[in-house]
């Protein structure tokens, strides 16, 4: 036989190992699991595409009809554990007379390994089946209810054409927080599945309710990032909390939350994770030249609960709320492609090594008096220890104090110029450390975001959790 494999001998070798259900594997597949990579139809290479647009690599080096082949990335004592190389390639071993060489035609329905271990199985989300290679929008349906107050969210699917880990998205867990919504977007609508190795799931719209009314909070004034993950016989919020979480998020290997500042406070593009979880830190590492902080999470919020649950995850802070920035946004997308392209889910182009994300300790510098606000910095300064941050004017007796950086370090956080009561976080100064550093020193009780919103009658809010919910 020729020792260029044939389009139609691939042709048959892919419906094989697709129609063989019964050796499908079950559940997801590592994230290091080496897959065929894109390669150019050249004699020189033997590179082929098969008619699913999977690559594959034909060692044409080898004398006669017994060549190698083996999907790109699997190396000969990885073929081995396969059992997918060819007879004549295992002559240290003897003949191998289980299955059919592959210089021999594979009887049509017969389970061929060389393949199964690299395309992707349908996605199975939201009552709906995604096949492999396509794009699909969803539907979640976030309350078990038929009223008007139930409005639907859109969940985008990209599933790849071959196996690999599962990403999730999220964004507008806080109805005024815009720029992950266009973030999002922009991932989704340009990630082409034939070459997406893994699935990238994303819900851009997570608050529907909150998003159309322009407001932070659910209509019943609670924060649904201080739910998660959710009761579903509690409240609203525990409910729609739930919801996601089961329908949604347990289906991921990772998840990306993004976030702005809130209350009229705007953020220098950053990380926020776990340091002390591998996972956590694992995935910031793929960010490339980021600024990172660790941070627990408080009970409640999406990412402590997906943490929790065994899930790497991260939110990705850019930019402030009720206002589209397209300096934030364009960075996030940035982030997020970077991250893909890292881990391997995305590879475009030959991308440089970025440098490595640098770890921040932080603390807020607050106002001890009120009034307007007058920044004198602007985010990503470095400032020096008794420089000018800001000043606050009492509009009525014309008094005016002064706002100094306590310490030196970078501006990554500050408020919008605005009327502030004493006691407001004005400006996030972060200062490099080690890792190990920021998770000794654990600085989220300094972030203002992590402290407990109000309900309308004046009580705090605690985060409700399912009794009977797995625990992570």
């Amino acid at each position: 036989m020729n020792p260029f494999l044939s389009a139609a001998l691939l042709s048959t070798l892919l419906s094989a190992s697709w129609c063989s259900g019964a050796h499908a594997a079950e559940g997801r597949t590592p994230i290091d699991l080496p897959v065929p990579t894109a390669l150019s139809q050249t004699p020189d290479t033997g590179g082929l595409h098969s008619p699913a647009g999977i690559a594959i690599a034909i060692d044409v080096s080898a004398a006669g009809p017994a060549a190698l082949v083996h999907p790109v990335g699997l190396d000969d004592a990885a073929a081995d554990r396969a059992d997918v190389r060819s007879d004549s390639a295992r002559n240290d071993k003897g003949p191998n007379t289980d299955r059919a060489p592959v210089d021999q035609p594979i009887a049509p329905g017969a389970y061929n390994p060389l393949f199964a271990a690299a395309l992707a199985q349908p996605l199975k989300l939201l009552e709906s089946t995604v096949a492999p290679g396509s794009f699909a929008s969803l539907t979640w349906e976030s309350l078990d209810t038929s009223a008007a107050s139930n409005l639907p969210a859109t969940v985008l699917v990209a599933h790849g054409a071959a196996r690999g880990p599962v990403y999730c998205l999220t964004a507008a867990v806080h109805g005024d927080e815009l720029n992950g919504i266009e973030t999002v977007r922009r991932i989704l609508y340009t990630l082409d599945t034939g070459r997406l190795r893994g699935t990238v799931i994303g819900v851009p719209i997570v608050n529907v309710q909150g998003f159309n009314r322009g407001s932070r909070y659910l209509p019943d004034r609670r924060d649904l990032n201080r739910y998660f993950p959710g009761n579903r016989r509690g409240s609203a919020a525990a409910r729609i909390a739930h919801s996601l979480f089961t329908n949604v998020i347990r289906h991921c290997d990772a998840l990306v939350d993004l976030h702005t500042g809130s209350f009229q406070r705007t953020n220098l593009p950053q990380i926020r994770a776990d340091l002390a979880d591998p996972g956590a830190l694992a995935l910031t590492e793929g960010f490339g030249s980021a600024v990172v902080l660790h941070n627990g999470g408080q009970s409640g919020t999406l990412r402590a609960a997906a943490t929790r649950a065994g899930i790497a995850a991260v939110t990705l802070e850019a930019g402030g709320p009720m206002q589209l920035q397209p300096d934030a946004v364009a960075a996030s997308e940035a982030a997020i492609r970077t991250l893909l392209h890292t881990k391997g889910l995305y590879r475009v182009g030959d991308r440089t090594a970025s440098a490595p994300p640098s770890y921040y300790r932080s603390s807020w510098v607050r106002t001890d008096h009120g009034g307007i606000l007058a920044s004198q910095v602007s985010l990503g300064a470095n400032v020096a220890p008794g420089d000018l941050l800001g000043t606050v004017v009492d509009p009525l007796t014309n008094e005016q104090t002064t706002i100094r950086a306590p310490r030196a370090g970078r501006v990554i956080g500050m408020a919008f110029d605005q009327f502030v009561l004493p006691g407001y976080a004005t400006f996030h100064l972060g200062v490099e450390a080690s890792v190990e550093a920021c998770i000794e020193g654990d600085d989220e009780a300094e972030d203002p975001d992590t402290e407990a919103a109000e309900t309308e009658n004046g009580e705090t809010e605690a985060a409700e959790t399912d009794p009977e919910a797995p625990r992570g």
